[in-house]
């Protein structure tokens, strides 16, 4: 079956880095968009990367400059790699297909399987 297993978040100082992975199974990933979307506590879930098929990307305003993602179809996953870490990016990220097209990326109605999310806390 579909799986999408989140891992790589941790405890980070303000202005350092992590890399997030999303390991895709029981699918042909090189054939599917996939994003990033973060929920902070008490906040709403936000898009925050998504890279398409083709390895065209889009980024939440927020995390421009930022945040880079990028995907190696032959090990099945897809890398979101962020620096410059803020307080204001701890957050659960959880990695998402995007099962069909339509909507601006951003819009969740279109993504069909989540992972589990993984917790990043941008903290001193």
């Amino acid at each position: 079956q579909v799986q999408l297993v989140e891992s790589g978040g941790g405890l980070v100082q303000p202005g350092g880095s992590l890399r997030l992975s999303c390991a895709a199974s029981g699918f042909t990933l090189d054939s599917y968009s996939i994003a990033w979307f973060r929920q902070a506590p008490g906040k709403e879930r936000e898009g925050v990367s998504c890279i398409t098929s083709s390895r065209n990307t889009f980024y939440a305003d927020s995390v421009k400059g930022r945040f880079t993602i990028s995907r190696d179809n032959a090990k099945n996953t897809v890398y979101l790699q962020m620096n410059s870490l803020r307080p204001e990016d701890t957050a659960v990220y959880y990695c998402s297909r995007r099962g069909f097209t339509g909507y601006v990326w951003w819009r969740e109605e279109q993504y069909d399987y989540w992972g589990q999310g993984t917790q990043v806390t941008v903290s001193s």
